[in-house]
């Protein structure tokens, strides 16, 4: 076995629960931010222009802080980045506050940026850490148990916020007071993972005299674009993070078109999505690596991604909806699975490699915009009707395609 800085099972089972508890508290944190930041820009009366402006804000910080996060984290560890990522998030959320007392939406964008750089750090620390503290195969497990954890508090974070605040008549001089609590969350988290019992940890072949990698490997590259297989996976992760988003932010908008406006109780329709995703985790806890292995499951559920897609253009809208929720299924599995076959094998590179892994979701961005974009295109109206949905949908099908060659070819190819 080649030589690596990952522990033991009985030693990185207190680490993994640590960093489970990290998972659930930032999903905590994003749930409420994430209720209360549409309310904001409300509040701020933007204009179509102006709203495009905050999904630039919120993903820009991906790509323009995507290589300097791997820098910090290759000058500071993994743990040290988690840290500073705390802190900075919590800039962020605090800046709200003054934001929403004095409605200033350049201050509002200058807190999603900043709390995007934190993001940026944490994700580009927290995903390499939980996929090589253990054994390489079992990683898309360690990976689906953070997104139980992560899912489930999201989802927990309504229920906290009907303790402070009236969900259905929020006002403005009550956002305050849950800002507060999450900045303190953050602060609260910084401080302790100053003192958490994490140990640092390497990928294989990560130590600089590249000892245990065979010639030909990372020894004989001198950059991180001479590994294919990562740039391909970045792509699967640009276009993965897309197709996770275009459920969660179409859903609701189909529904209407599909039942129309006065329907009642649209809103559940939200939930669809998560459950499938939280049910695939499951899956992948139980299933990898004792039944499955990540590239196998990778590729199962590529299909299973295009066979939803395709129930949801081709059915009636009245059955089609409920492919949503196979589509969440569909996607479960793919960030788990993606991140370990991408950074495999990179050795001392691998840090700069999660750092351009990271900046892949940006598709978060891109591919709602074009999926917006060709409804506009194809709508003869000002109504949007299912029909043009449909239309709009066909984007999942080259996209899983592409995460369905990764897993299949892309993510072997070394040279």
């Amino acid at each position: 076995m080649k030589k690596s800085m990952q522990v033991n099972r009985s030693s990185y089972l207190l680490p993994l629960a640590i960093v489970s508890i990290l998972f659930f508290v930032i999903g905590f944190g994003i749930g409420i931010s994430g209720f209360l930041t549409p309310f904001l820009q409300d509040a701020f009366h933007l204009s179509t222009s102006q709203s495009y402006l905050v999904t630039v804000a919120i993903f820009s910080a991906f790509v323009i802080f995507g290589a300097p996060a791997g820098a910090i984290i290759k000058k500071v560890g993994y743990k040290n980045g988690m840290v500073i990522a705390f802190f900075i998030m919590a800039l962020g959320m605090f800046l709200f506050i003054p934001s929403s007392k004095h409605l200033s939406f350049p201050l509002f964008l200058l807190a999603l940026f900043i709390g995007g750089i934190g993001n940026t750090v944490l994700q580009a620390s927290v995903n390499p850490y939980v996929t090589i503290i253990g054994p390489k195969e079992s990683a898309a497990m360690r990976m689906s148990l953070m997104g139980i954890m992560n899912k489930s508090a999201w989802w927990l974070s309504s229920l906290f916020l009907g303790i402070f605040l009236d969900l259905k008549n929020v006002k403005l001089e009550d956002v305050t007071l849950p800002f507060y609590i999450v900045t303190g969350i953050l602060l609260a988290l910084g401080v302790f993972m100053i003192f958490a019992p994490l140990p640092e940890v390497k990928a294989e072949g990560e130590e600089d005299d590249n000892s245990g990698v065979s010639a030909g490997d990372v020894s004989s590259k001198s950059s991180i674009f001479q590994f294919p297989h990562l740039l391909l996976g970045v792509a699967a992760l640009f276009v993965y993070v897309g197709v996770e988003t275009l459920p969660m932010v179409s859903i609701i908008g189909y529904a209407k078109a599909v039942f129309g406006d006065t329907a009642r109780n649209l809103d559940s329709f939200s939930v669809y999505v998560p459950l499938g995703l939280v049910i695939g985790y499951l899956f992948g806890v139980f299933m990898i690596p004792k039944y499955m292995s990540q590239s196998t499951a990778l590729k199962a559920f590529s299909f299973i991604g295009i066979g939803a897609a395709l129930i949801l253009i081709l059915l009636p809208g009245e059955l089609g909806i409920y492919a949503m929720a196979l589509i969440g299924f569909a996607n479960s599995l793919m960030w788990p699975a993606i991140w370990p076959l991408a950074i495999a094998d990179l050795g001392k590179f691998t840090k700069t490699g999660a750092s351009l892994l990271v900046m892949g979701i940006v598709g978060g961005a891109v591919l709602p915009f074009i999926f917006g974009s060709i409804i506009d295109m194809v709508r003869t109206s000002e109504i949007t009707t299912v029909a043009n949905y449909k239309s709009a949908f066909w984007i999942y099908i080259p996209s899983y395609l592409y995460i369905l060659f990764f897993a299949v070819k892309g993510s072997k190819i070394r040279k």
